[in-house]
């Protein structure tokens, strides 16, 4: 928690270096102001500031057409209310989704799932350095970001607004071999929460995770003592450790060893719990949110890696091998997953 918020990346945007530093005080004096009473604006406040939503759209974009490429459609879809009354965010709302087409119409199709923080206009160079790999790409805005409604989010609103996203991508990509699913950070363990429910060909093809964690109370323990305090009472748990051995399909996931927000031996752990083939990318010197920039080329032959080993339609257990150069490592075995 604590190291979510101090993040210098996806910082708070506007605010001065002072408050900036403040943010992780701020947000465990709130936790554990929550772990004593038990309010439910105490619970609200905690979302609040380690999610960090941010609803609307930057002035540059006051165009609806800002940003886009011919073919290319920003649109808004009901969102369906999950049933249960008791999760925060349960109600219903629009969400906000962009479809980005590629030039090629074989080109697979990729789920984009952004972090904390920065909504998807911020996200649209890495989304575009995506793009150029060889993918269309559908992104959506959780509830709390962007165009969407505007709430306080929680883990189980953002698990369902990715469930619509899906459900929308899988009527775009009508080929289950095809189908990928991103995640950047936080957005890394909605997308193990999704993959770890669907099954390899039957259901999607690929797995990438960039800058993702094993589970929120670590990236918190991880920001040292306070965080430690946070880690322990925090009701954000975003669980990949616990998920990501069901992931089937084949998995790339990239981390920078500069990574101040989530170090990238969490990255090693999830990778390590994982099943056999991780195609591992550590970028020497590369940030949590820039490593489309800072490592272009790898980046790109990562993605493109990946496309390399989607698995052909109902096939066997068998899979494709990575290309020779792609991975820093391809895992073995897994290790027990441990926290």
């Amino acid at each position: 928690m604590a190291r979510i918020l101090a993040d210098t990346h996806d910082g708070l945007v506007g605010h001065p270096a002072k408050y900036r530093r403040m943010a992780p005080t701020v947000a465990l004096t709130v936790a554990l102001t929550l772990a004593m009473s038990g309010c439910a604006w105490l619970g609200a406040k905690e979302r609040e500031l380690v999610l960090r939503p941010s609803p609307g759209r930057p002035a540059a974009y006051a165009d609806d057409t800002a940003g886009l490429h011919p073919g290319d459609q920003r649109y808004l879809i009901p969102v369906t209310a999950t049933g249960d009354a008791a999760s925060p965010g349960s109600g219903a709302g629009q969400l906000a989704l962009w479809w980005l087409p590629h030039p090629d119409p074989a080109a697979p199709t990729l789920l984009y799932l952004h972090g904390t923080l920065r909504n998807l206009y911020e996200n649209l160079p890495k989304i575009e350095a995506v793009r150029a790999a060889g993918f269309a790409v559908l992104a959506v805005d959780y509830r709390g970001w962007g165009d969407s409604t505007a709430i306080i989010p929680s883990e189980a609103s953002i698990n369902a607004d990715v469930a619509q996203a899906w459900a929308e991508l899988v009527k775009r990509q009508p080929d289950p071999s095809k189908r990928v699913i991103f995640g950047h950070s936080m957005g890394g363990a909605a997308a193990v929460s999704l993959a770890s429910g669907l099954h390899r060909s039957l259901d999607y093809g690929g797995l990438v995770l960039e800058s993702t964690f094993t589970r929120m109370p670590d990236v918190a323990a991880s920001a040292g003592t306070l965080g430690r305090i946070g880690a322990a009472i925090t009701s954000l748990k975003f669980e990949s450790i616990d998920r990501i051995a069901r992931v089937d399909a084949p998995l790339l996931i990239m981390h920078g060893q500069a990574d101040k927000l989530v170090p990238v031996e969490l990255g090693r752990r999830l990778r390590d719990a994982a099943r056999p083939d991780v195609c591992w990318v550590e970028v020497p010197g590369g940030t949590h949110s820039g490593l489309h920039t800072e490592a272009k080329a790898s980046y790109t032959e990562a993605l493109r890696g990946l496309i390399g080993v989607l698995p052909p339609r109902l096939s066997g257990p068998e899979g494709r091998p990575w290309a020779t150069g792609v991975c820093t490592t391809i895992s073995a075995a897994p290790a027990a997953a441990q926290r």
